[in-house]
């Protein structure tokens, strides 16, 4: 399988962690890929969005949370994302809470390095407002050490955050994802696809 993907991109390096958790880099082709100007990935991905996995028979999968789904039926030893039941809503809601403050993230650190003039200042609050509800939120949730599809969105989002804005620290008010986070950092899936 080959995985389209930028160092950047919090999505990418979602999809990156599981596959490790699921101990399967070693079936993973990574292609680095600059998805402003390469237009072989348009090609793939009518989206022209990483990631992007193209499986082994050509078929062609987009959407971190997609991609994730079918990695997970691939997992030999254990499931990232639980069969059914109060886990399995858990865990979805994680990744979906996650997914959308990568998402405003994303979108306010390409407004902010738009000039004064060109930047749409509602929109930036707005987003700005709907990264810190989500910390919030996650801040009151339960998450565990053992990761499951939930908390690999939730460290790929702290992850991307503290990329792209190494001096506001997220940590500062949600002291028990700090201690989560700092608990996680080390482990090999996280320490092996930072961004850069």
């Amino acid at each position: 399988m080959d995985l389209w993907y930028t160092t950047t991109s919090p999505f990418a390096r979602k999809v990156r962690i599981a596959a490790a958790e699921l101990g399967l880099d070693d079936r993973i082709t990574l292609v680095r890929v600059d998805p402003w100007t390469d237009d072989r990935l348009r090609r793939l991905n009518p989206l022209c969005k990483v990631p992007t996995l193209v499986l082994d028979d050509g078929a062609v999968l987009f959407e971190s949370a997609i991609i994730c789904e079918w990695l997970d039926t691939l997992g030999a030893t254990r499931r990232l994302i639980p069969a059914h039941g109060a886990e399995r809503w858990q865990a979805l809601r994680l990744q979906g809470v996650a997914d959308g403050a990568m998402t405003a993230a994303g979108r306010l650190f390409a407004d902010e390095r738009r000039p004064a003039d060109e930047r749409a200042e509602p929109v930036m609050a707005r987003l700005a407002a709907a990264r810190d509800a989500a910390l919030d939120w996650l801040e009151r949730q339960p998450l565990r050490i053992d990761l499951e599809i939930g908390e690999v969105a939730v460290a790929a989002c702290l992850g991307y955050l503290d990329f792209r804005w190494p001096d506001r620290c997220w940590r500062e008010t949600r002291p028990r994802l700090s201690s989560w986070m700092a608990a996680i950092d080390s482990r090999p899936s996280i320490a092996a696809t930072r961004h850069r």
